[in-house]
């Protein structure tokens, strides 16, 4: 597996990143997903897709967002074909248990799953785009209010994660500029009392998979 998870945007090695990709990979589009997003009103999400945007443009890639939401309720291998399309996928922070509801009830999760376990894909992202995967989002409500499920969608929330990392990653940690840093500081302590595994990053920093490898930078 390939992965990018990064606490803030694209942290402080964007470099570690594009080294993820071959170099035939970095001329492909790469599919942004902001469906974590999909609670807000429709300009405050626009805005926020526009940023990722501009911020992967940046890099040198080019970034096409992929709307879950035109996958929910069908077979699960239309995501599956669309994501197979891309050699890396991007998935913006946000609410955590808004964007599991989408990637559930678009199928994506399992289009994924497979992707990722094949290496025919990369997975970058930030912030609940790194706590959708561990094993369980315990614990996250205390930062991400799983209500806003029932307003997106008019679903309740679910608490399993992907379960692609065999701990939670914990965000925002000792990041004073963010506004969820104090109260992700309590979500680690509370881990850390329950024996909880998890890895807690600062805004700049990303865990960088490649293969048997995981480091931090």
């Amino acid at each position: 597996m390939r992965m990018y998870l990064s606490s803030f945007r694209t942290g402080d090695a964007p470099d570690r990143l594009l080294a993820l990709l071959d170099e035939p990979a970095r001329t492909s589009e790469v599919a942004v997903i902001v469906n974590a997003l999909d609670a807000l009103p429709g300009e405050e999400r626009q805005a926020a897709l526009e940023r990722e945007i501009d911020a992967l443009t940046a890099l040198g890639l080019r970034p096409v967002e992929l709307d879950l939401r035109a996958f929910f309720d069908e077979p699960s291998t239309r995501a599956a074909e669309a994501l197979s399309r891309f050699p890396l996928v991007w998935v913006r922070g946000g609410n955590v248990f808004v964007l599991r509801h989408a990637l559930a009830r678009s199928g994506a999760d399992l289009a994924l799953t497979d992707l990722l376990r094949r290496d025919a894909i990369v997975y970058a992202g930030y912030s609940a785009g790194a706590c959708v995967l561990a094993p369980d989002l315990h614990g996250l409500e205390r930062c991400d209010d799983p209500r806003a499920v029932l307003a997106a969608y008019g679903a309740p929330a679910r608490r399993d994660g992907l379960a692609l990392l065999d701990y939670v990653v914990v965000p925002h940690i000792d990041s004073p500029g963010h506004p969820e840093s104090e109260v992700l500081g309590t979500v680690a302590e509370l881990y850390r009392a329950a024996g909880t595994p998890h890895q807690p990053l600062r805004d700049g920093q990303a865990i960088v998979v490649n293969g048997g490898s995981t480091e931090i930078h």
